[in-house]
Order: C-alpha cells, then sequence, then structure tokens
C-alpha cells in the first residue's frame, strides 16, 4: 500500500511541476462543483493513479484537481470511496495518504448526509464535531504501516478544534447559517429504516451518512488535521414523508452547494491571511 501512494504521489508530482499543496478537499455526492473555482488547476484522473479508486457513483467525478482557492494551494477531490461500492480498505489508504506525502497539512472533507434534527433540514449545511462509526469495519485493520502512524492512536480530537473553530467564525461573519453535530457512518447502500433513525438519535447522533469515517481515521493516523462538513440532503427515514432518493441528494447537494462554497471560499481566504 505504501508502495501505491509513493507511486501516485511522484506521478502527480510530475504532472504538476512538483506542486505542494496544504491542504486536501474531498467533494461528496452533489457537491464536486467547489473544483471548479480552483485557479490554475491542473486536473489529473483517478484512473492514473496508481491504487485510486474509480467511482461508479452519480456525483463523483472521480478527478483530482491541483491549484489555488484565495491563493491557499490546495489538492481537490472530487469523488471517494465508498465500501458499498465494494471497494476495499487500501484504495481508502492510498487516495488519503497520497495526500499526506503531496505535503498537506489538514485534511477538509464534505459529504452528503441525511438530518437526525428538525430544525436542520435539506439545504443546510452542518459541521461535524465527532463521529459515530457503524460501518462495521475499519480501514487500518491489518498489519499497521508505521511509516504513517502508529498502531494504537486517540480518536478525541479526530476533528480538530481550531479548524472547526475558524470554519465556525467564518459562517457567522458572512451569515452562512452552520449547525454542528454528530455524523454516524453505516454501511449502505441502501437508506436506513424509520426504526434505525430512532435507535441513531438515542446513540446522540444528528446526521447519518455513507462516507467519511474511514477518510477521517487514516487521515488522523497519519496525522493530518481533519474537518468535516455535511450538505443536508433529506430528512432521515421516518421524519418526513418525502421520499428518500440519490436523486433527490444530488438536487439537494446542488442547493447546499452554494452555501459550500461561500463558506470554504472565506475558509480558504482567513487561511491565506493567517499564512500571510
Amino acid at each position: 500500500m505504501t508502495q501505491l501512494a509513493i507511486k501516485a504521489a511522484e506521478y502527480i508530482r510530475s504532472q504538476s511541476n512538483n506542486f505542494q499543496p496544504k491542504i486536501g478537499l474531498i467533494l461528496g455526492s452533489g457537491l464536486g462543483s467547489l473544483a471548479e473555482l480552483v485557479k490554475d488547476p491542473v486536473v489529473i484522473s483517478y484512473g492514473d493513479l496508481p491504487g485510486f479508486p474509480i467511482s461508479t457513483v452519480a456525483g463523483h467525478a472521480g478527478q483530482m484537481v491541483l491549484g489555488y482557492l484565495e491563493g491557499v494551494p490546495v489538492v481537490c477531490l472530487q469523488g471517494r470511496a465508498h465500501w458499498y461500492e465494494g471497494v476495499e480498505s487500501e484504495k481508502v489508504k492510498t487516495l488519503v495518504r497520497t495526500i499526506k506525502l503531496l505535503g498537506a497539512d489538514s485534511l477538509v472533507l464534505t459529504n452528503a448526509a441525511g438530518s437526525l434534527c428538525m430544525d436542520v433540514g435539506p439545504g443546510r449545511l452542518m459541521l461535524i464535531t465527532d463521529h459515530i462509526n457503524l460501518q462495521g469495519k475499519n480501514p487500518l485493520i491489518g498489519p499497521n504501516d508505521e511509516e504513517f502512524g502508529p498502531r494504537f492512536f486517540a480518536m478525541d480530537d479526530a476533528y480538530n478544534p481550531d479548524l472547526r473553530k475558524l470554519l465556525q467564525q467564518v459562517a457567522a461573519d458572512n451569515a452562512i447559517p452552520l449547525a454542528k453535530g454528530v455524523y454516524i457512518a453505516v454501511l449502505g447502500p441502501c437508506f436506513e429504516t424509520p426504526a434505525e433513525i430512532r435507535s441513531f438519535k438515542i446513540l446522540g447522533a444528528d446526521a447519518v451518512g455513507m462516507s467519511t469515517v474511514p477518510e477521517v481515521i487514516v487521515a488522523r493516523h497519519c496525522g493530518l488535521k481533519v474537518a468535516a462538513i455535511s450538505a443536508i440532503t433529506n430528512y432521515a427515514a421516518g421524519m418526513s414523508d418525502e421520499e428518500i432518493t440519490h436523486e433527490g441528494t444530488l438536487h439537494y447537494g446542488k442547493l447546499a452547494a452554494k452555501d459550500m462554497s461561500r463558506l470554504l471560499i472565506k475558509f480558504f481566504a482567513s487561511v491565506a491571511q493567517q499564512n500571510d
């Protein structure tokens, strides 16, 4: 696995004049349009990168865009790997560890999620403060790669407090509604039952989705600081009369993408100011 990430990073450098990003950005369903704002872009297909997943899900372009957002060097990934696609953990590790090897120190993730909170409806954004992993898997199962991190590591600060504070401040300064809550990850691909949603509420979840957590685990293992934002695309099962569909996910994801783009552009502008 290490060799695949090394080879992918070497190929990316050869195609981008040794570009070194500061922040990695993974875009979820219906949220890939943010990559269109990247300045001086270099676009690389996942198909050209050793060990990278080939997405089978609508709304995931399956390509990497390197360039600048508000002057900050970024590597933007349009599409991710989902376990429900049959993707093995090695590809998740390769994807995230390649970002680390390129030189990034932080990873910002976005996803589409269902809301368990009646006051946070479709089209809204939710800042993830913590997660519950109900996917039944951990991407680090198997031999540990000491080049990236220790066998055992803490997850109590999985979502970096400083990055969360900055995102909340940016949202407040720009009148962007930003809820916050706990994300619960399930395997999918079917949506949840009303009984499952009731149980998730008891566990303390505020949003539910089928991604993100594996990437967060791998990112924290290799020392990347992490922030994550959900685009709320529906009320979870049993909370609304509206049928839950992937088409609806993409529709409301695009609506939420407007605020998501504003939030992240202002966030990158703030990062640029801090680095001056």
